[in-house]
């Protein structure tokens, strides 16, 4: 089933009304998906499997002439990614946000004077025309993508771990946090901080590593890292993407 955001996403697996739930949670040219890290904040899915896909980007619309474009719907991840390309050849166009580039995409049916920056797929699922292809700015660009359900995922021997935390406010407490996966031989492999809404210059980190929660030395990582932190929470191991 398609929706048109991140967090109808959640609401739809943590609802049931869907098994698995995907959702971009970061760019390699852009960074994390802010959206995304905050909804797993106060969610109780499970992430369950990752998956790495290269991103390209076109620019259609319902005429296919560049010179009816008077509005430009995206996602902001991929106005971004576009933007050299779009500074130099729509530099005054407005620039429209959408909850998807689906969204972007059904949205530039609806209006001759209007263009998406989506994918190609989009192009054939809504019946409109490619004015030009691979506008992204690096051509080297991949999202990678969370797959979550309602279950723990048993240990395959290939995993990774994401946790989140948070800290007390005072000096080296990251570090002591930290220090027993260095201790034991885990490797990290990204951390990335978020602020709390409710309680300003207060972060929730989180944490992805190699690796299973079941695995001895991870077991006993966790116990020591949860003596230094306020709190932990496991979102899930699951299969790293190949």
């Amino acid at each position: 089933m398609a929706v048109e955001s991140i967090q109808e996403v959640f609401e739809a697996v943590e609802k049931e009304k869907a098994d698995y739930g995907v959702v971009p949670v970061e760019n390699s040219t852009e960074g994390s998906v802010n959206r995304t890290l905050d909804m797993f904040i106060d969610s109780e899915v499970k992430i369950c499997g990752e998956v790495l896909m290269p991103v390209s980007h076109d620019l259609l619309s319902k005429s296919g002439d560049p010179q009816d474009i008077r509005k430009i719907y995206s996602h902001p991840q991929a106005f971004e990614q576009c933007r050299g390309w779009l500074k130099e050849n729509f530099p005054d166009t407005l620039l429209s946000e959408t909850g998807s580039t689906a969204r972007a995409a059904q949205m530039a049916t609806e209006d001759s004077n209007s263009a998406a920056i989506a994918s190609s797929f989009a192009a054939r699922l809504y019946s409109l025309k490619v004015i030009s292809p691979r506008i992204e700015d690096y051509f080297h660009n991949y999202t990678r993508f969370l797959v979550f359900g309602r279950q723990f995922m048993e240990k395959t021997g290939r995993d990774k771990t994401s946790i989140l935390f948070s800290i007390p406010h005072t000096p080296g407490s990251l570090f002591c946090v930290l220090k027993p996966f260095a201790e034991k031989g885990i490797n990290l492999t990204k951390i990335e901080s978020r602020p709390l809404k409710n309680t300003p210059w207060e972060y929730i980190f989180f944490l992805d590593f190699e690796g299973h929660a079941t695995d001895r030395p991870i077991r006993e990582a966790m116990v020591e890292a949860e003596r230094n932190a306020l709190f932990i929470k496991l979102l899930g191991s699951y299969p790293k993407s190949s």
